[in-house]
């Protein structure tokens, strides 16, 4: 069916349903794919390192590939039948940062079916690469000409070049390019390097952050972990010392969100707490790798609780967002006092 056939047929109660379904489909949505191929991937570290079911986490891949589907498809209709809310979308300060993860969550779902059949893989994560990287030289390139409210500086900036690049250097790895994914890492680590004191700045001299900008903190976990698990895919999955301090520094971001789970809960149950499930899930996904590489050390002693945390937040979210979508919660139009928050 054509664009404008679709447009035109909008009268009809399915189409015009699915029109405003696409048209309150944001991009931190895929955020969603992020959290289920993180668990998916935690899932096949864990087959090889304690022999568990491997078809567990094939399944946990597959509903990520449903998911990412479902949201490439809604995605897609956004642009083409209601532009002005994507344009919106790309123009606000926080939300057009999420675009950058429909290529970021693209390489996620190529990193599943890469056992599957490495060609259809090797296509996809491409296409997912060269996203990426376009959304994050544009975006960077807007934020380097200044002009931005100090308010608006959240962990979502990590977004476009540090998940980017990190899951560029995970995915290359896999493929079988570790030195194309070292290069990427290299871009990952240093640009978390430099964004980290710029927002760890505002949030020790800024204002309080507003409730619905809270969930936003979950990114903050992301980058030690998720850079943790890159490193192991383009440097051979060795433990060594960076590897088990990149971990460490993601520890410390647990505790610290842990004490502000009171704070950040006030937000209430929304899609936005997704935000948690990447970095949770590469928290499990580094120390599992590790083990199934001979760490014997306190790693091996906190692998398995890592493994059931990130598996216990990632069915906490699965469940919450039924429930939204039962009460029609998922796609809803934005309140006025939602986006005056943010």
């Amino acid at each position: 069916m054509s664009a404008i056939s679709l447009a035109a047929g909008s009268s009809h109660p399915f189409l015009h349903r699915l029109r405003e379904v696409a048209a309150h489909t944001p991009a931190a949505y895929f955020g969603i794919v992020l959290g289920l191929s993180g668990l998916g991937g935690a899932w096949r570290a864990a087959a090889l390192a304690w022999h568990l079911p491997a078809v567990a986490g094939e399944a946990v891949y597959a509903l990520a590939g449903a998911v990412w589907t479902a949201l490439v498809v809604l995605y897609a209709l956004k642009a083409i039948l209601d532009p002005d809310k994507l344009a919106a979308e790309a123009a606000h300060p926080v939300q057009c940062c999420f675009i950058g993860l429909a290529g970021v969550a693209t390489m996620l779902v190529a990193g599943g079916l890469f056992p599957y059949s490495s060609e259809a893989a090797t296509v996809l994560f491409g296409l997912g690469v060269l996203f990426t990287l376009g959304f994050a030289v544009w975006r960077t390139g807007g934020l380097w000409q200044g002009g931005r409210d100090h308010g608006a500086t959240t962990a979502v900036l990590y977004l476009p070049t540090v998940a980017g690049s990190f899951v560029s250097a995970t995915g290359a790895a896999t493929l079988g390019y570790p030195d194309g994914g070292q290069l990427a890492f290299g871009a990952g680590m240093f640009s978390w390097l430099a964004m980290e004191s710029v927002l760890l700045h505002r949030l020790l001299t800024g204002t309080e952050k507003p409730v619905a900008l809270r969930p936003t903190l979950g990114i903050q976990l992301a980058p030690a972990p998720v850079g943790a698990v890159a490193y192991l895919s383009v440097g051979g999955g060795a433990p060594d010392i960076f590897a088990h301090a990149l971990i460490g520094y993601g520890l410390l971001q647990v505790l610290v969100l842990a004490r502000l789970a009171p704070w950040i809960a006030k937000a209430g149950a929304v899609p936005g707490l997704w935000a948690f499930s990447f970095g949770a899930t590469a928290m499990a996904t580094g120390p599992v790798r590790l083990v199934a590489h001979g760490d014997a050390g306190a790693l091996a002693i906190l692998a398995p609780a890592l493994f059931l945390a990130a598996n216990g937040l990632v069915l906490a979210l699965a469940i919450m967002t039924v429930a939204l979508l039962a009460k029609g919660r998922m796609f809803a139009a934005p309140t006025a006092a939602s986006q005056a928050r943010t």
